[in-house]
């Protein structure tokens, strides 16, 4: 005898969340989350706010500027705010600013990879630890002590490196050398190196350190050598800490205004030579004309700010891009 019995129930009530689980779900049930949560926002909205005043403050008086400029205020290769009518440009300024750090970038960035590596994965700890701290050290220097050291140390010992560099390259144009002071756009983007170098060293240290230990291991199982394993482990896990490193010293190096102007010799021209003394960069004239300008002078300089703040944001915006395309690298995501 079959004795199942087959019942038609109704379907469970659906279950409807009171306002303290909701609460809860947010995460925001206690006072001190909620009060968190409250600063955390409002943090984000200053900030929003402060970077919105900041533009509309530049973009007003550099408005003022341009209006009275009878020159491209883009393409001119002259800087006189006193002439009647004034003329002035950013030209040699965005050109200066630009080659500087691309040379300051491209000498730093690997040997600050290069040290974090040695740091993390071949140096013992009684060597790593006084090594790091050395770099540490050199990030506190004051930008004005690097431009006094590159101006009576650095300057008077460049000679032969740009002699040989004349010697045996001087046929491209770009290091040919007149026999000048070496106070060029090559000994400012050397100097801006040795600035930023600590920034990128410290931070991708710190990212290579994150690397799952799993990954090494597996790699090590799979008979890879320490090279291989920091070429198909560490670098791809590291690269997009790596590159918010390079992005905070690049900051630095387009807004480094001091030690440029101690070591540079700025003159309003564009060298096709790197050793030829002659250039300049936005943060270097800003602080050279600031205090003798006058108040069409000054915003004439908040006028080349903006630029270069503008140039800073762009900056910014590419390598969060960067970034975000190589997100599956993130340590979230390991």
């Amino acid at each position: 005898m079959d004795t199942t019995q087959i019942t038609d129930a109704p379907p469970p009530a659906p279950h409807i969340p009171t306002a303290e689980q909701k609460r809860a779900a947010r995460g925001a049930t206690r006072p001190g989350d909620r009060i968190f949560l409250g600063l955390s926002r409002g943090s984000g909205i200053l900030l929003l706010v402060i970077m919105a005043a900041i533009a509309g403050f530049l973009t007003y008086r550099a408005s003022i500027a341009i209006s009275k400029d009878e020159a491209n205020f883009f393409t001119t290769f002259e800087w006189n705010t006193q002439l009647i009518p004034p003329k002035f440009g950013i030209a040699v300024l965005v050109f200066g600013t630009i080659v500087s750090s691309i040379i300051a970038m491209a000498i730093a960035v690997p040997i600050a990879v290069a040290i974090a590596l040695f740091l993390t994965h071949y140096a013992p700890r009684r060597l790593s630890g006084p090594i790091a701290y050395v770099i540490d050290l050199l990030a506190a220097v004051p930008s004005i002590v690097y431009g006094l050291w590159g101006a009576l140390i650095l300057v008077p010992h460049m000679n032969g490196l740009y002699g040989w560099l004349n010697d045996y390259l001087g046929w491209t144009g770009i290091f040919s050398w007149q026999g000048g002071a070496p106070r060029s756009m090559l000994t400012v983007g050397i100097l801006l190196a040795i600035m930023i170098l600590p920034i990128i060293t410290n931070v991708s240290r710190e990212v290579f350190r994150q690397v799952p230990q799993m990954h090494e291991e597996a790699a090590l199982a799979l008979g890879a050598t320490r090279w291989e394993v920091i070429r198909m482990a560490v670098i791809p896990f590291g690269r997009s800490g790596v590159i918010s490193a390079s992005m905070l010293g690049l900051g630095r190096a387009l807004g480094e205004t001091m030690a440029v102007a101690t070591v540079l010799s700025p003159t309003f021209d564009i060298q096709a030579s790197l050793l030829d003394p002659g250039g300049g960069t936005f943060a270097q004239n800003i602080a050279s004309k600031f205090g003798e300008a006058s108040e069409l002078g000054r915003d004439a300089l908040i006028a080349s700010g903006l630029v270069l703040f503008v140039i800073t944001l762009l900056v910014n915006g590419a390598a969060r891009m960067i970034i975000a395309r190589r997100k599956e690298y993130s340590g979230a995501n390991a």
